[in-house]
């Protein structure tokens, strides 16, 4: 199981400010930015949550 970055909302959805945080820790954290970012949606379509790994992933 990878180590990861896991990033939540304070409410049921993410604003702008704290997608740009996420994007800022996992810069601190060296990962490349070419790592690819996974998101779950609610069903109306707003980021609930952000994951990226901090190593590559083999699936």
């Amino acid at each position: 199981m990878p180590i990861i970055i896991r990033a939540t909302g304070e409410a049921k959805d993410r604003s702008l400010g704290e997608s740009a945080q996420f994007v800022e820790d996992a810069r601190q954290a060296v990962v490349p930015g070419d790592r690819t970012v996974r998101a779950a949606l609610s069903y109306s379509g707003k980021t609930k949550e952000l994951t990226v790994a901090l190593a590559e992933d083999d699936d």
